[in-house]
């Protein structure tokens, strides 16, 4: 092992030890995950500024976690790009167009196709009228749907390198979003390829100082965006649901999320939800 890499790797484990010794979570603090330590939002927002591409992930449901990440916008300094995973890159075209006219929120929208009530439309919409107010560029960063059921039907199209250790990883995580109980092996291999995709996709979107609006997975630095920028100067902050059963910061920086999943963890909330896995 190389002694950056032996340097970083026990950095990280020094921080889930201090983190197991720390107390429990609450709504509203931050744990810095590098440091292993609890920080403020001060300290958070002032290293977000002068990052080139900041990474805002959300549980899709939970207002609270986009009323941060419109927080979050509202303290970035100078001009930006926000790019969504909500929109998709074929859009982008109409996108722009509808931009240049000066459409409100609501006219880009429908340019985008956005898919108002598969992704709730009124928690975004706050995040494109700061874009729009603000005269940031919005960018529909996603891989189109199409294109992502041929990579599912055939993973050889994506044309990506084989990650076999990231692959793994990823088939655990859809296992575990399937309740423990994973599609048929080649579904399952078809759909990691696809999240892969999709993350390539997202990553390529970042063009110039950006932020990106996306979910927990495409967010994480060991599994997602963050991978497929290799030296590009990166804050990823998660936003995570406080967990009754979780005591230390250390108890959610395992199984799901690893020490390096995030370079921040803002603890929130939980959104009022069914159980999916109790049907």
């Amino acid at each position: 092992m190389k002694g950056a890499d032996f340097t970083v790797k026990c950095a990280l484990i020094a921080a889930l030890l201090l983190a197991g010794c720390a107390h429990a979570p609450s709504p509203g603090t931050i744990w810095d995950t590098r440091a292993g330590r609890f920080v403020a939002a001060e300290e958070v927002f002032a290293r977000a500024a002068g990052a080139e591409h900041v990474i805002l992930c959300a549980t899709h449901d939970n207002p609270e976690h986009h009323r941060l990440q419109r927080l979050a916008l509202e303290r970035l300094s100078g001009p930006r790009a926000l790019a969504l995973e909500q929109l998709d890159s074929e859009h982008q075209a109409a996108i722009d167009a509808a931009q240049a006219r000066g459409a409100d929120a609501e006219a880009i929208a429908d340019a985008g196709r956005f898919d108002r009530k598969g992704w709730n439309w009124p928690l975004y919409r706050p995040l494109v009228e700061f874009a729009l107010a603000q005269r940031w560029p919005l960018i529909a960063a996603n891989l189109s749907r199409p294109q992502a059921r041929r990579i599912v039907a055939d993973p050889a199209i994506s044309g990506l390198a084989p990650a076999p250790a990231l692959a793994r990883a990823l088939e655990r995580d859809i296992a575990e979003s399937h309740c423990g109980q994973p599609p048929p092996a080649k579904l399952l291999a078809g759909m990691v390829e696809a999240q892969r995709a999709r993350d390539a996709r997202l990553a390529a979107s970042l063009k110039g100082r950006t932020v990106l609006i996306t979910g927990t997975g495409h967010a994480r630095r060991d599994r997602g965006v963050p991978l497929y920028l290799p030296g590009a100067d990166i804050v990823s902050i998660g936003f995570v649901e406080v967990d009754a059963d979780k005591k230390a910061p250390g108890d959610y920086l395992t199984g799901l999320f690893a020490p390096e999943s995030f370079d921040y963890v803002w603890f929130t909330p939980r959104a009022a939800r069914e159980d999916p896995c109790a049907r």
